[in-house]
């Protein structure tokens, strides 16, 4: 509708914009004969007309808003300003990037995990990306009643249900709670998809969710890390042997004393039974060749299988010459 006035022509733009708004609503003004549109990089602006969207406009530009805007809106293509004439409409500037935020659990989450009868205590962090897709279902549920919209906004939403879904995501189909990290991309990917279904209604979706790492409970990390730390090893006498020698080379074990004498003398026992296994090892592999060869010199025959000679200990019939050894 139009309403008579003596305003002077006015630029609808993106007023005081910052980074981490997803939308601005420019108005309760008149758009007077003479005024201009102004869209920035990465901002579409979306013309309303009595509560309904009369054109999309995403082109980066300075526009005359009467002879290069009203032509492509659907109700007010028609419309003609007069000397002291408007229009009041309202323009909706959405911020058309990818919104990276980074989250953490507000609360450490209890996992049902075997031997811990109150659940496994894990916290988590990471970040979700997500952006603007359905200008409608935004202006209808969001827009409508609301001047600016922040990414703050969206973080709120998101993490006043990310610990159930977490902990739901965790716990589906028993995954291992001491290794959560190998599976933290299919859990990611569940939680993006009922993240997804929770701003569906908003115009708003995510494109992706990451978990960056799971944290136990200081005790628990501590026997994860000696565990790991076991596992490479494999060998405790091994594993023995080297925190001896840390200890010694970190000054925990101070030489001279009775401490690192005693480490010297079980590292010095080690040493030798080690090289004694490698001489039993050795001294039992001589004994096995001597055992084959003295098998291989009682399987000659005793007479020449070509000739009939009698053949002795040698490995040819001094007869025919026959190998008595192949």
């Amino acid at each position: 509708m139009a309403i008579f006035s003596k305003q002077f022509a006015n630029l609808v733009e993106w007023e005081e914009f910052r980074d981490d708004m997803i939308f601005f609503k420019w108005h309760n003004r008149e758009i007077k004969k003479g005024s201009r549109l102004v869209i920035k990089p990465g901002q579409d602006a979306i013309f309303l007309y009595n509560g309904k969207i009369e054109g999309i406009f995403k082109d980066d530009g300075d526009y005359d808003i009467e002879s290069q805007i009203i032509p492509f809106l659907s109700t007010l293509k028609g419309f003609k300003f007069g000397f002291n004439s408007g229009i009041r409409a309202e323009v909706l500037f959405v911020n058309t990037k990818e919104f990276v935020v980074k989250w953490g659990t507000q609360n450490a989450i209890n996992i049902p995990a075997p031997g811990l009868p109150g659940g496994m205590p894990i916290r988590a962090n990471g970040t979700f990306v997500f952006k603007v897709n359905d200008y409608i279902k935004l202006i209808d549920n969001i827009a409508g009643v609301k001047t600016t919209y922040v990414v703050e906004d969206v973080k709120l939403r998101i993490t006043s249900i990310l610990d159930q879904l977490l902990m739901k995501w965790i716990a589906k189909e028993g995954k291992d709670m001491f290794n959560l990290q190998v599976n933290s991309f299919e859990i990611g990917n569940g939680i993006k998809e009922d993240l997804g279904m929770q701003l569906f209604d908003t115009g708003m979706s995510i494109t992706s969710f990451n978990i960056m790492s799971f944290n136990y409970p200081a005790e628990i990390q501590e026997r994860i890390n000696k565990a790991a730390s076991h596992s490479m090893i494999g060998d405790v006498n091994s594993y023995q042997q080297i925190e001896m020698a840390d200890g010694i080379a970190s000054g925990k074990v101070k030489s001279g004393g009775m401490a690192a004498d005693m480490a010297g003398m079980m590292m010095g026992m080690n040493m030798a039974n080690q090289m004694v296994q490698n001489i039993n090892s050795n001294q039992q592999g001589n004994q096995q060749n001597q055992n084959s060869n003295q098998q291989a010199n009682t399987s000659k025959p005793k007479f020449c299988p070509n000739c009939g000679e009698k053949t002795g200990e040698a490995n040819f019939c001094p007869n025919c010459g026959n190998n008595l050894v192949g």
